[in-house]
């Protein structure tokens, strides 16, 4: 499975098409994440539904975090991407309360949800795969958060042609063999799918601390998919030849036809690449440049 024509090359320092592997979990790894949920659980955020889901064969879940009510420029680009997908676009939107949704948000979308505040992209995610189970069963969903800038291109071949149940865009062995969750897809979301995937997407409690949501739901994600699933990604990185490939090699995927670009780069991880090369590329696409 490709995302495009393009991905033909090779990355160095990087495996395509990577089928999932779990790392050996020891037996103190298991009791720290006991205490960890123990410490950082707390119920799941309120939400409330503005426009209802309806039965399709496949969706894309878009999160995004607006703690001022107020869409950027980088979410308007990334909506309009998404709407030009073709699949119906559910938006999960974390502001305040429901009425300080951005006013325009629900012309972009086929359905939206608002959440609360607390709790992380998790919480999101686990909102609106328990919906689309719920009102759109057995559809292929990709989901994705604001944490990246694009797709730069379609997404379709993902949804439709990926030969894993649980396909990550990237993956790492950073802290055990995992799938990067800014982006994944997951085919045919039922009740039963949903079930086997319960320990990382709570029915009941979600988190808000950034490093328990990483141990106790990204990180085990695909270790726990495993179990009733396959599972796989694009690319894997190998921490002991390239730490994180969104960061190390973000301009190497973008050429083979990788629809993402970390948002980071021009943030907390600006020390990886430089921020001119970073706006030449976003330009390139024809995305804003006031990020």
């Amino acid at each position: 499975m490709t995302i495009s024509s393009k991905q033909t090359s090779t990355i160095a320092g990087l495996t395509r098409d990577w089928d999932f592997q779990p790392s050996l979990v020891m037996r103190w790894e298991r009791r720290r994440m006991i205490e960890t949920f123990v410490r950082a659980a707390h119920r799941r955020p309120a939400w409330k539904k503005i426009k209802a889901i309806v039965p399709k064969p496949a969706w894309v879940a878009y999160f995004i975090y607006a703690p001022d009510g107020v869409l950027s420029s980088a979410h308007r680009f990334t909506l309009a991407r998404l709407k030009d997908t073709g699949f119906p676009l559910l938006v999960v939107c974390a502001c305040p309360d429901a009425q300080r949704l951005p006013a325009d948000l629900p012309g972009y979308c086929d359905a939206l949800l608002w959440k609360d505040l607390i709790g992380h992209d998790f919480s999101a995610y686990t909102l609106a795969l328990r919906q689309i189970c719920k009102y759109s069963p057995g559809a292929n969903v990709i989901v994705q958060n604001d944490s990246v800038f694009g797709p730069f291109t379609d997404l379709r071949t993902i949804s439709e042609h990926s030969r894993w149940d649980l396909t990550g865009f990237t993956a790492s062995s950073q802290m055990t063999n995992h799938i990067q969750s800014y982006a994944f897809c997951l085919k045919h979301v039922d009740r039963v799918k949903m079930a086997h995937l319960s320990p990382i997407f709570f029915p009941v409690f979600a988190l808000s601390d950034p490093q328990a949501v990483v141990y106790l739901q990204e990180i085990r994600m695909a270790r726990v998919a495993a179990r009733s699933m396959k599972v796989g990604a694009l690319w894997f990185s190998d921490v002991k030849q390239v730490l994180d490939s969104t960061l190390v090699r973000p301009m190497e995927l973008l050429d083979t036809g990788f629809p993402y670009l970390k948002r980071s780069l021009v943030t907390k991880h600006k020390s990886y690449m430089e921020r001119d090369r970073v706006l030449e590329r976003l330009e390139r696409f024809g995305h804003p440049l006031d990020v």
